[in-house]
């Protein structure tokens, strides 16, 4: 990707303004990240949660591009503490019964191993924790590690209560510099939450930008500028995230889509298309 297709984030990270999510992929994690980054993504998010990612397959991709040539600080890696509420209790990657910062400190030891890597760009908090005390305890163990050099930003996922983050942003030593939430009709699309976001120079990843939003890719509008700049429905609404400051995520598990995805950076909308799209929120 050029130049173009990054932003500076608040904690000086370079973050891709597109970024490859490996939910989901299971045994196909490691095909599908050397695939994704030899088509030119330069983000990768996973979790250390084998519940749903496999995250010891990213490191093990990890691992075939530095012998390609393909160095690891060229690369953007995203990884995640998830709480034991978020785990399959059969697969928890620590001991669910250490303290809370404690826990912290064990995942992200798994994840340096999974990963083959001594820090990564980017720690989120998979979920918020309530009551608040707990949050704040594991965010503090999360500054830890920054403060370690470990992980160059923190931030946090699936936070959708604006009074939560404004919280933790108020009380946090180390603010968060991401949020990353589903992008879905059923939360308003975040609306004030991303407006307070911008406000305070967080970035904003969305993910299931496409899954949870087959209404607009399906819309007369879309469709209309599909058309116009011979492009895909879903080309357009991810250049149209991009447009208002959104970094989506993209799993496609498709070489041609992976290739389409990545052209999103010759996709100019004017003013009055951005208008029209938001308007379907």
């Amino acid at each position: 990707m050029q130049e173009r297709g990054f932003v500076l984030t608040a904690a000086g990270v370079k973050m891709p303004r597109l970024i490859y999510s490996t939910a989901w992929k299971k045994e196909r994690t490691t095909d599908l990240v050397l695939r994704a980054v030899q088509a030119g993504f330069r983000g990768i998010d996973t979790a250390c949660q084998p519940r749903h990612y496999a995250e010891d397959g990213v490191g093990k991709a990890l691992q075939i591009l530095q012998q390609q040539g393909v160095q690891r600080e060229t690369l953007y890696i995203q990884t995640k503490f998830t709480p034991a509420s978020g785990q399959d209790p059969n697969t928890i990657p620590y001991d669910k019964k250490s303290p809370l910062a404690e826990q912290v400190e064990q995942s992200f030891a798994r994840s340096q191993h999974n990963l083959k890597t001594d820090y990564v760009d980017s720690l989120l908090l998979h979920t918020p924790l309530f009551p608040f005390s707990h949050l704040l305890s594991v965010w503090q163990a999360m500054e830890k590690i920054y403060k370690s050099n470990n992980a160059r930003q923190l931030g946090i996922s699936n936070c959708y209560d604006l009074d939560v983050l404004k919280r933790l942003y108020g009380e946090a030593e180390v603010k968060p510099a991401v949020v990353q939430n589903r992008f879905y009709d059923e939360t308003g699309y975040d609306t004030e939450l991303r407006q307070w976001c911008s406000e305070h120079s967080i970035i904003y990843q969305s993910f299931w930008s496409l899954t949870a939003n087959p209404h607009i890719l399906g819309s007369e509008t879309l469709v209309t500028l599909a058309r116009k700049h011979r492009k895909t429905e879903a080309q357009i609404f991810f250049a149209f995230l991009m447009a208002i400051g959104i970094v989506p995520l993209t799993g496609t598990t498709s070489d041609a889509h992976m290739r389409e995805d990545l052209e999103l950076f010759n996709i100019t909308l004017s003013s009055n298309e951005i208008t029209s799209i938001q308007k379907l929120l």
